[in-house]
């Protein structure tokens, strides 16, 4: 299966086959008049994309009538433009099938990042989402879904470059295909790319998994479960437009940092109208600095039930009935039919809709009596009565109004109200570490912590309902608390998930140990997990180097396996000065091409920098966008990055600065996907000797 190159002289504007008649086009045919038909073809392709944007950018929202319906369809017009841009240093199209059943659909369908139709609706390029182009990454010999050919494209840049054809109906096996091969060894600089040409049938089979199915990717190092989950958005975005666009989509992950780094992704595919951010971009941006062990603890899924019992413990059983005057008149409900009423709300209903259902219930009681002396009332009259002044004295004396703040606030500052709510939950050693040991002043000044963030939503829901949306993707999520995940659980509650992580890259002191767990905790306990063990970006000599901490970070896991050999990618580098080795690494590297990461301890980044001060290069902050070719990383940032070259600094002092410190050297080690220095001047960790 060559790959067939494309020759210089072959020039662009020759006219373009009928994409149905592919009887002249044969893989026996010279390489470059195929060549030269594909990249008419191409070119045809994107005076039709263009033509497609000009006349969205024609349509007028005047004719919608009333302003706010043309306000909503101008952003819908908006939109539809923005996502028929032309990306010229992308393929519009990478791949090719040549069908072998007759019927409605073309006998070609050249497969690509959106659909593209000529002036007659004829359609040029088909996207990859739809169901035909399932066996560009489906069909083998074995399994030829209707398809004779497949035919991969090389490009550089958006220009195509060469092509590769898998004959599907001889039987046989298939090569390892060259271009598939190239464009996951592709160097980059910048943001993350879109893996659409790439993706794997055990990829594929994530990717358009079922819109109610959530989801769980345990995906080793490289094996590209970020890619794959927004990818699945992209699909289930394509295949459930409507439902999703009103219930919307969400992803989520660890930082600010890394969101910038998978921004490109979905906008390249077309999807531009979906909300990316971090749980702290959910919960709130809480900074007060807390003991691991407190946070830790209050993370537990068992303070769920701590801060329920905390909320209803506000109720106060009544002891006066409920006198209320119209006129004349004076109608009683007595103190227990009032006891009856809320006995009768507790625990069925959220505090808050309690709290409003009470004064109604309240007044239909009153209402009764009304009718009893011959009175006619209506909803109105009921209305009016649960607005008076004795129900809303009457329902603030049994059921106060109350903020989360003021509930955690009590919990965390009395420690006798906090071991009634904790009941057998918490032991008596655990109930001494929770509380605040100097309280603020009242639950307005208090500063609250990322871990205490998580609680206040939780006492949230329970106050009103957390709206959800159709679909949450969260990756790292290994990294995320019990507390966090129900946090997220919550806006996904009508809709579905997809969980990416790896349970190795664990590095917070509360990581799961159980992808179970985690679907539980995220309200969604018949998810689906899978598990990606295949890698393609990371080299095989680097991966294997990292996995030799597998054994003490997470012994349950196999170890990964990559498909790339990588030989001459690791190089491990002992040094005495450690400025000039890394001015000596940087300068090497910088010779090549592709992106560079020199990851560090965190408290030595100030240090690095400035012995790079000779060299262009940045420093990844938690909100930085990271756009340099080269960037010195703090090894807190580094998860979920990847670049072509990366240089670790002082590995020993990566692990010693945190509890889960070998985890977070597993995970610098495995962010190349070319080569790997690491550099040191004090003894390697014992497992990596």
């Amino acid at each position: 299966m060559p790959a067939h190159q494309l020759s210089p002289d072959i020039q662009e504007g020759e006219p373009a086959p009928d994409p149905a008649d592919h009887s002249t086009d044969h893989p026996a045919d010279d390489p470059e008049q195929v060549l030269a038909g594909e990249r008419a073809h191409l070119a045809t392709s994107r005076a039709a994309l263009t033509a497609m944007r000009e006349h969205a950018q024609s349509l007028s929202a005047d004719a919608a009538g009333d302003w706010v319906s043309q306000q909503i369809l101008q952003g819908l017009l908006d939109t539809r433009v923005a996502a028929l841009a032309d990306h010229p240093d992308t393929p519009l199209f990478f791949g090719r099938l040549d069908r072998s059943v007759r019927d409605d659909l073309p006998g070609t369908v050249y497969v690509g990042r959106r659909h593209v139709h000529d002036t007659h609706s004829r359609a040029l390029v088909i996207d990859w989402r739809a169901p035909v182009s399932r066996a560009f990454y489906q069909a083998s010999p074995s399994e030829p879904m209707d398809v004779a050919l497949r035919r991969r494209f090389g490009y550089h840049g958006g220009d195509l470059t060469a092509f590769e054809d898998e004959p599907l109906d001889q039987g046989g096996t298939l090569h390892a295909s060259k271009i598939l091969t190239d464009e996951i060894e592709r160097p980059r600089t910048g943001p993350m790319r879109d893996i659409v040409a790439t993706i794997q049938p055990d990829q594929d089979e994530i990717v358009r998994a079922a819109l109610g199915q959530t989801v769980c990717v345990q995906g080793a190092p490289g094996t590209g479960k970020t890619a794959v989950g927004l990818h699945r958005a992209a699909y289930l975005l394509f295949t459930h437009r409507e439902k999703l666009h009103r219930a919307g989509v969400m992803i989520v992950g660890p930082n600010r940092a890394f969101l910038s780094y998978i921004s490109s992704v979905l906008p390249a595919l077309g999807e531009i109208k979906v909300g990316q951010t971090t749980i702290a971009g959910i919960l709130g941006p809480h900074a007060a600095d807390e003991d691991p062990a407190v946070a830790t603890l209050k993370g537990d899924a068992r303070m769920a039930a701590v801060l329920k019992r905390a909320l209803w413990a506000h109720i106060v059983k009544p002891t006066e009935g409920l006198l209320f005057a119209k006129g004349s008149f004076r109608h009683r409900v007595p103190d227990y039919e009032v006891r009856e009423i809320v006995a009768s709300l507790r625990g069925t209903t959220r505090y808050g809709p309690g709290r409003a259902s009470l004064a109604q219930r309240l007044a239909h009681a009153v209402l009764v009596r009304m009718e009893q002396r011959g009175e006619s009332p209506d909803d109105r009259v009921q209305d009016a009565v649960a607005r008076s002044k004795p129900v809303k004295q009457l329902v603030e004396a049994v059921w106060p109004k109350l903020v989360p703040e003021q509930v955690l606030f009590r919990l965390l500052s009395e420690p006798e109200f906090l071991a009634a709510a904790a009941r057998s939950d918490l032991t008596p050693e655990e109930r001494e570490l929770l509380p605040w040991t100097k309280p603020a002043r009242s639950w307005k000044s208090a500063v609250w912590s990322p871990a205490d963030a998580a609680l206040l939503d939780e006492l949230g829901d329970l106050i009103e309902r957390t709206p959800s949306i159709g679909h949450l993707v969260v990756d790292e999520a290994q990294d995320l608390s019990a507390m966090q995940l129900r946090a997220l659980g919550r806006r996904c509650r009508t809709g579905s998930a997809t969980v990416l992580g790896d349970l190795a890259q664990g590095t917070t002191p509360w990581s799961t140990r159980s992808w179970t767990d985690v679907l539980e905790h995220l309200g969604q306990p018949s998810g689906e997990v899978t598990e990606l063990t295949l890698g393609f970006r990371v080299p095989r000599e680097v991966l294997d180097y990292a996995a030799r901490l597998l054994p003490s970070v997470a012994p349950d896991l196999a170890a990964p396996r990559s498909l790339r050999p990588g030989a001459g990618s690791l190089s491990v580098r002992h040094a005495t000065d450690l400025p000039a080795a890394l001015a000596t690494a940087v300068g090497e590297i910088l010779a090549r091409q592709g992106s560079i990461g020199v990851i560090v301890p965190d408290a030595a980044v100030p240090a690095v920098s400035a012995a790079l001060t000779d060299v262009d290069h940045g420093v990844l902050g938690p909100d930085s966008t990271g756009d340099r070719r080269l960037l010195v990383i703090p090894a807190t940032l580094a998860k979920g990055l990847e670049y072509d070259h990366v240089i670790v600094v002082e590995p020993t002092d990566i692990v010693e600065a945190e509890p889960r410190g070998l985890a977070r050297l597993y995970v610098t080690l495995t962010r190349a996907v070319t080569t790997l220095t690491v550099l040191h001047t004090r003894a390697l960790p014992a497992q990596l000797t």
